[in-house]
């Protein structure tokens, strides 16, 4: 990570555990923030996926959603503590979304994709169809909050506990990019070809990805489920794997800092226009396009896109000075 960048993730980490605190005495902008940090975690682990791998997993809400209702069969059937529900129910959706996408792992591009969406299609309609469990298009309501020292945690408790999952999520993507393990994603993205025949194990690589990817997502979906106290289908659906990604798009993807830009900004939006769904709608297929055409490379990939640009205006210039002092 460069220097610059790096700062930047700090001072966007001592700010997110800090807004816990601020936002304490209003309860709307509370549970709006720490509906945030939830979206900033998963938005983390797509920015993993599509951003270092190059694969874009439409089935990621869908992850998140077998975590969610495990974590809520194991909590009210089992009798087990949130805290160790939510490991084992994260870990079980991804072994489930590893064995689910392993076939589409050797596709590549749009077809990656576009087997991910089907494979989301069928985790919706098992959530829908499966009541014993999920309960069906009902959802399941009055999900406990997680148990603290014989209580439950609620209020700022909750609020900083999920504040402190998602910068340990941010901070952990930070060095895993920068391991070996990391570098061959990129290559991987780069060129998938050109890295098995370099030796890297492509395919083992992105089961690798998918796995943590997964991890991130199912340990959002249990903290989705004890924050709001609800789930049902809607809440696991394409469109918020689509949100997702344009979280991550609109902030600029590859990135560290990107996928926290653009969730700071694009997260908050949905519960400020409560009263505006159609025009919530019609903002999102617009930012959609504008990423698309505009702004390939996020606002954050802009930004460091014009800084190259400044410092090789500047190298110019300075060499010129150099060759008319010369002269």
């Amino acid at each position: 990570m460069k220097s610059h960048s790096k700062h930047l993730v700090w001072a966007l980490t001592l700010l997110a555990l800090t807004l816990p605190f601020a936002a304490s005495g209003n309860k709307f902008f509370a549970f709006v923030l720490g509906m945030t940090f939830i979206s900033l975690l998963w938005a983390t682990g797509m920015n993993l996926m599509y951003g270092y791998v190059g694969l874009m997993p439409l089935m990621f809400a869908g992850v998140a959603g077998v975590a969610g209702y495990a974590m809520v069969h194991f909590t009210r059937t089992l009798g087990w503590s949130f805290w160790l529900a939510m490991p084992v129910a994260s870990l079980l959706a991804a072994v489930v979304g590893v064995a689910l996408g392993l076939p589409s792992l050797r596709l590549k591009g749009f077809y990656f994709t576009l087997c991910s969406l089907v494979i989301q299609t069928v985790l919706t309609l098992a959530f829908i169809f499966f009541p014993t469990y999920t309960n069906g298009d009902t959802g399941i309501n009055q999900v406990a909050p997680p148990d603290w020292f014989g209580g439950e945690l609620k209020g700022m408790g909750l609020d900083m506990s999920v504040a402190i999952f998602a910068v340990a999520g941010v901070l952990f993507c930070a060095w895993l990019v920068k391991t070996p393990l990391g570098q061959r994603f990129v290559a991987i993205r780069e060129d998938d070809v050109l890295a098995e025949g370099l030796g890297i194990q492509v395919v083992r690589c992105k089961i690798i990805a998918f796995f943590i990817v997964s991890v991130y997502a199912g340990i959002g979906g249990c903290f989705y489920a004890v924050y709001v106290g609800f789930i049902s289908p809607r809440a696991f659906d394409v469109l918020v794997s689509m949100n997702i990604w344009l979280y991550v798009a609109f902030g600029g993807r590859a990135t560290i800092a990107g996928p926290i830009i653009g969730t700071a900004i694009l997260a908050p939006i949905p519960f400020l226009l409560q009263d505006l769904q159609a025009f919530k709608d019609i903002l999102s297929g617009v930012l959609i396009i504008v990423v698309t055409l505009l702004m390939p490379g996020g606002i954050y990939g802009a930004y460091l896109a014009w800084r190259s640009s400044q410092s090789r205006a500047d190298s110019s210039s300075n060499s010129d000075k150099v060759q008319e002092q010369r002269v």
